[in-house]
């Protein structure tokens, strides 16, 4: 039986949908559909429902996906070991980060490792999900908070600090927020986030419950770029925010969110060299990042 087969009713049950997992294969639906097909009739079983929601793995599928789990803890178990004993200072380092600690701090980062080594190339992914180190989503993470996964070396490289900002436009019209005053007549663009950044939301809608939400983003571009019109607050990280012209911290007499950021790693892969590089190197190019990005720590 062919391991990508197996493999493929894998993703299907961890995305839950063909279109989803057709998207973290790098490949179609109807793809996807016909391979399922075909290794349905192969199999003469029916693994999936289809359902208009998504699909619904069988009773015969949910079955046998502690041996598929198994076959694929070995078969990557197998990949790093292989890989770790490539000692030559080339090849591909994907490194996963979100979105404004991609753009702002990573990006320049890995550019200049990567031009310090010619035969190394980085692809960077700024995404919210939880990529799989095991699995070899990604070889390197930055992320807020622990890793879910038992088996990830972590490595703290800063803290974060956060704050509430506004421009003197905004002040001038709307006022200095009152937490007193629960925010009544105050204006917030709200982040909609994944769960270990909730703090941000959280912390702003105990502060200001009463509020008008007139923006939900996803993305701390967006909060900034909402917040520069002088229509609304947002909790945004200091690092970028304080040095921007027009806008202003306030202090609410709060202590405001500071996130630790730390590097995630499989033990195995730690041990490859241009991984082993990579991550000394950012240690040492956060170092004198620590002050601007936590002011008060």
């Amino acid at each position: 039986m062919d391991w990508e087969e197996l493999h493929l009713v894998q993703h299907l049950v961890r995305h839950g949908s063909l279109s989803a997992a057709a998207r973290a294969m790098g490949t179609t639906q109807p793809t996807l559909s016909r391979r399922l097909e075909a290794f349905e009739q192969k199999t003469r079983k029916t693994l999936f429902e289809r359902q208009p929601g998504g699909l619904v793995p069988t009773a015969v599928c949910l079955s046998i996906l502690s041996a598929l789990e198994h076959m694929e803890a070995n078969a990557l178990a197998v990949e790093r070991r292989l890989a770790v004993q490539d000692d030559a200072l080339e090849g591909t380092i994907t490194v996963t980060s979100l979105d404004w600690i991609g753009d702002y701090l990573l990006a320049p980062i890995l550019t200049k490792f990567a031009a310090m080594h010619p035969g190394v190339s980085i692809h960077l992914l700024n995404d919210g999900r939880r990529f799989n180190l095991s699995r070899r989503d990604a070889d390197i993470a930055l992320r807020f908070g622990s890793f879910d996964q038992n088996d990830i070396v972590e490595r703290k490289v800063a803290d974060v600090a956060y704050g509430l900002f506004a421009t003197e436009a905004y002040l001038d019209c709307f006022g200095h927020p009152d937490v007193a005053g629960e925010g009544r007549n105050q204006t917030i663009v709200e982040l909609v986030e994944v769960p270990v950044r909730v703090s941000l939301s959280t912390w702003l809608k105990d502060l200001l419950p009463e509020a008008r939400v007139l923006l939900r983003t996803n993305s701390i571009r967006s909060q900034l770029s909402a917040v520069e019109t002088g229509q609304a607050l947002a909790t945004l990280p200091h690092f970028i925010a304080a040095g921007r012209n027009g806008l202003v911290a306030l202090d609410l007499g709060v202590a405001a969110p500071v996130l630790p950021l730390k590097l995630g790693v499989h033990p195995e892969l730690r041990e490859l060299p241009r991984v082993r590089k990579l991550m000394d190197f950012a240690v040492s190019q956060f170092a004198p990042l620590r002050v601007s990005l936590n002011p008060s720590g």
